[in-house]
């Protein structure tokens, strides 16, 4: 099964993961399934993790977050979304992440964004509680 995890769902995993995002992480790590990310994704994960607060949470220095970044090119497929065109209505920066899926054929979306779940009759979008009830 091939996931994207909306941004957002994946640091709320690393920073608690003892939550349902963290629920999640821990079932990508024992290979329930495939995660999907963009260079997008790459980008955007690696700027946040990059924040005060955030470095604070984790106790992570920018040597850790650029091996982290690494291996997480490693272990995750990376799609190419240049040629999606599809846009989030009510919030065009969500459309990055709505792209992913498209590219990459994945099953499901996990997002807890309003803007991308009422795109749920159009696409397969859960949220991360929906989806942890799966694994």
């Amino acid at each position: 099964m091939k996931i994207v995890l909306d941004t957002n769902v994946f640091l709320s995993g690393l920073a608690s993961p003892g939550g349902i995002p963290g629920k999640i992480l821990a079932a990508w790590d024992n290979h329930s399934f495939e995660l999907v990310f963009s260079e997008f994704q790459l980008a955007e994960t690696a700027r946040v993790l990059a924040y005060p607060r955030i470095r604070k949470i984790l106790k992570w220095d920018e040597n850790r977050i650029q091996e982290f970044i690494r291996q997480l090119c490693l272990r995750v497929e990376i799609v190419d979304i240049s040629d999606i065109e599809v846009e989030v209505p009510t919030d065009p920066d969500d459309s990055p992440i709505l792209a992913s899926l498209i590219a990459a054929k994945a099953d499901f979306l996990i997002s807890g964004d309003k803007d991308l779940l009422a795109l749920r009759d159009i696409y397969p979008i859960e949220t991360p509680a929906e989806f942890a009830g799966r694994l």
